[in-house]
Order: structure tokens, then sequence, then C-alpha cells
């Protein structure tokens, strides 16, 4: 099938590489087509529609005619404008699906958009994390992937030949959504009689430095949000421990993803837990060390991007 991604902007820069994980592992060909960029995270990109000129969105209003399948990500539409190109005005035929991220605007009221989507007849539904399933009743799980084998996304050699500080880090995109005020504060309270703990806040960076300066620490703090980010998935490939407050639904569907109870995520669901676990793995290099062996194999045995996009290449089979 010819698949064509339709989004503003590349929700953590997923739908590129699920793109290239489709065209990598499947039969299928996917293209992406965007409008916008945020943060400086210099997301790779397909069809970035300011960098074009009219070759550019000709090319898109071919792709428009002969895709045979629409795959809208986070709030995009058929009415949303592409180069001037509206997909409403190639929809005859296509088939639609509709992939949620959990932007703020869905979150804060979800019922709109599965109205919006009743309204129109719309039932290929996804959603990226499993939490997002109780606000889209009837979506379908799609988990994000991350390409294991990308050299920035694989173990660091020599992290732990250095008895210095344990060094951690934390990526947030949006600070009052992660944690980050409660993470620092534990952080401080860790290193109030010994410096155990050095932080690498990584923010406003490009993508690939932002990887780069991850796979050099030895813990990760995602949130405690209940569910994981990509970060999380990123952390786990690179080797990390990686902290982050999964609750029991979200675990409960990790595990049917993943074919296995033993999931690699460090738990702390508030402060305390968290300042318990960030000294824990201070003072227990071991630990920390096999916590993250445990993340790679992880990846590795149950969360490859040729396993994820498989489950993609599946949901498409049986497009309705």
């Amino acid at each position: 099938m010819r698949i064509l991604m339709l989004a503003i902007n590349d929700p953590a820069g997923t739908a590129i590489q699920f793109c290239k994980a489709l065209n990598r592992h499947t039969e299928h060909k996917a293209r992406l087509v965007t409008l916008e960029t945020r943060y400086n995270h210099a997301w790779e990109k397909d069809l970035h529609v300011p960098d074009l000129g009219p070759d550019g969105i000709e090319e898109i209003s071919i792709l428009m005619r002969e895709a045979d399948v629409f795959h809208f990500h986070m709030t995009c539409d058929e009415h949303q404008s592409f180069g001037g190109l509206e997909p409403a005005d190639f929809l005859k035929g296509k088939a639609v699906v509709h992939h949620h991220h959990g932007h703020h605007d869905f979150r804060s009221n979800p019922g709109s958009f599965a109205d919006k989507y009743r309204e129109r007849g719309r039932r290929n539904l996804l959603v990226s994390t499993p939490d997002l399933l109780r606000l889209l009743p009837g979506a379908r799980w799609q988990p994000n992937l991350v390409p294991i084998d990308d050299p920035l996304l694989q173990p660091l050699w020599g992290r732990y030949d250095d008895p210095g500080q344990l060094q951690v880090c934390h990526s947030p995109t949006r600070k009052d959504l992660k944690n980050t005020a409660e993470f620092l504060a534990a952080v401080k309270v860790v290193n109030k009689r010994t410096a155990y703990l050095s932080v690498d806040l990584i923010d406003d960076v490009s993508n690939d430095e932002c990887l780069a300066r991850k796979r050099r620490c030895h813990v990760l703090f995602d949130h405690m949000q209940g569910y994981y980010g990509v970060s999380s998935l990123e952390g786990l490939s690179q080797g990390l421990a990686v902290i982050a407050g999964l609750d029991e639904w979200c675990r409960e569907r990790v595990a049917e993803f993943a074919g296995t109870s033993e999931l690699p995520w460090l738990t702390a669901t508030n402060q305390a837990e968290l300042i318990d676990l960030l000294r824990s793995l201070a003072l227990d290099r071991p630990r920390c060390e096999a916590a993250g062996l445990a993340g790679r194999r992880f990846m590795e045995e149950c969360w490859s991007d040729r396993k994820a996009v498989r489950q993609l290449s599946d949901f498409y089979a049986n497009l309705r």
C-alpha cells in the first residue's frame, strides 16, 4: 500500500521513524508531509512544505492523488492545507487513519475528536501510548518505535569505567508536563550531604545532540505521568537505567505488546519514591548498570523497530 502521512508537525520525530521503518521492513511505501517545526530538535524531514518550491508542491499533489491511505497525525485532518492543497479534495477511495499523540487540545477535550470521527464515519483510530485508549474508546494502541541499530541509540562503551558521579539526564519538551521541578528537587535532596548525582537537563537542542548527551549518562528520568515517552524508549535502547511512573493500566498494555511482564522501567510515582530510587542507584552502581543492560535487552527482544512497525503494517492490511 502507498501510505501518505500528514502532520502539522512531526510529534517527537515519530512519524518519520514510522515512514522509514515501513519502507525498510515492509512492502508498504510511506511518505511524510509536514508544515511546521517546533522546539529546536531538528527532526529528520521528508516533504516539509516551507522548504519546498513549486516542484515539491507538485510532488505532494501527486502523492495525494496516488496514495491508498491518508494517515493524519495529532490534530491534523483532511481540511488542513498543505501548500494550498487540501487532502479533502483527494479523499475519494482513500482509507483514512487518525493517530493521536497526546496533544493538549486532544487531552483537554477528547470527546470533540470522538464526535467528529463518529460523524465522519472514521473508525481507523490509533493512539501512541496506552493511557490515551481511555480518552478515545475504539482506538488501537500503536507503540512508537526507535531504530535500535542506529549508532546514537546503542549503548556507549565504558560508561561505568569512571567511578565519578552518576550522570542523570532529563529531556523534557515541556517541563510543566514532565515533573521536571519534582525531579530537580529530588536530586537536590539526594545531593544534600554528598554530591552523588550530576544532572544533564537537555533542553532546546537538536535531536542528534540530545541523543549523544543521553548516551553518555547512566540514568534517564522520563516523567511520572502514568505512562512512558519516546525518551524512555531511547534511553532503554541506549542501555540507561530508565525511571518513569508507569501505572498499572499502562504496564498491563505494555506487557501484552512486549510478550513479557518483566518490564525494564524503574518505577517512581511520586517524589519520595524518586528520591529513594535515585539514591539507591547512586549508591549501587552494579544495580544501575544491570538495569541498563536489561533495558537494552528488552528493546532488542521485545520492542525492536521491526516488531513495532509490523503491528502498524498489520493494521493497514485490515483497514475498513
